[in-house]
């Protein structure tokens, strides 16, 4: 049965790779809306889910305000969905016009120093296109770190996807993955991860809207180790097809403590970047899983 679910599911990827980037773009999106708004009326697991770590970023909310911000962020879900089956097929020069930048300077110089750089980014809109703006716009290549999916066909599309869009991919499990990421980076180039949720058990707590939740402690060990730039940036929809990016300023290795106590300090400010972005545009932020210790003990217990 288990082997039958994951063939169903790469084949729907697949399809969607295959036939999403056929359709006129307003056709995509309007296909995305009515997806996102089906699965939001049946309030499955996902979208409560995703309810009740919005009402940790909106704590304000009432059950009214909540639901709005669950339409709308399973909108934004989607819509990164039906932009990323797409990409591989958009013109490239749209990767400057569609990405509006503000303090791009800050990663422009960082690049620059010939230092490295390690930008670490959340869950917010459409991670993918901010790395095709960087490959495709800027036109400076960089390697990043993909989660192992079951089947293993579909990791292997995800791979060819992000290759494709000229992404370096390295698998999330084992430690070669580290090793080669700091190899990238003493050379002065550019290193990319999505930090906002742990997948090792390993990371670093926070606190993060007022709860304790763990981030991995990759970009900060990476930047102290290689003395790479550490820069948080974060993401958020504007007027489709507008998506902005945030490049925050970069977060320094404290002057004082041992590894363990500059790494927790660093990843804190990640995190805090984060949450500003967040917080500014919860309805892009697409977090579905069970994300602070509370609610992960809770799913223990």
């Amino acid at each position: 049965m288990g082997g039958y679910r994951e063939r169903f599911v790469d084949g729907l990827y697949g399809l969607g790779w295959a036939g999403v980037k056929k359709l006129p773009e307003p056709a995509a999106a309007a296909l995305g809306r009515r997806i996102a708004d089906t699965v939001w009326r049946r309030r499955g697991k996902s979208v409560l889910r995703l309810e009740s770590n919005l009402a940790r970023v909106v704590p304000e909310a009432g059950p009214e305000r909540l639901r709005e911000l669950s339409r709308a962020g399973m909108r934004s879900y989607m819509r990164y969905w039906m932009e990323s089956f797409r990409l591989p097929a958009m013109d490239r020069q749209r990767f400057g016009t569609d990405v509006v930048t503000k303090d791009e300077h800050i990663l422009r110089e960082a690049l620059a120093s010939g230092r490295g750089v390690v930008v670490a980014l959340p869950h917010l809109a459409n991670w993918d296109l901010a790395g095709a703006w960087v490959t495709g716009h800027l036109g400076i290549p960089f390697t990043t770190v993909a989660e192992r999916l079951r089947p293993e066909s579909l990791y292997d599309r995800f791979v060819a996807y992000r290759e494709g869009l000229g992404m370096e991919v390295l698998p999330h499990s084992g430690g070669a993955a580290f090793g080669v990421l700091a190899r990238r980076l003493r050379s002065g180039g550019l290193v990319c991860l999505v930090a906002d949720r742990d997948l090792s058990a390993s990371g670093v707590e926070v606190e993060f809207f007022g709860a304790t939740a763990r981030m991995p402690a990759g970009p900060a060990l990476l930047a102290q180790q290689t003395g790479a730039a550490l820069l948080p940036a974060t993401l958020h929809y504007g007027e489709s097809p507008q998506m902005h990016i945030r490049i925050h300023p970069e977060v320094e290795v404290p002057a004082s403590g041992d590894r363990v106590q500059r790494t927790a300090a660093m990843t804190q400010a990640v995190a805090d970047a984060f949450a500003e972005g967040i917080a500014d545009h919860p309805e892009d932020w697409h977090m579905l899983q069970r994300l602070w210790l509370d609610d992960l003990e809770e799913r223990s217990a």
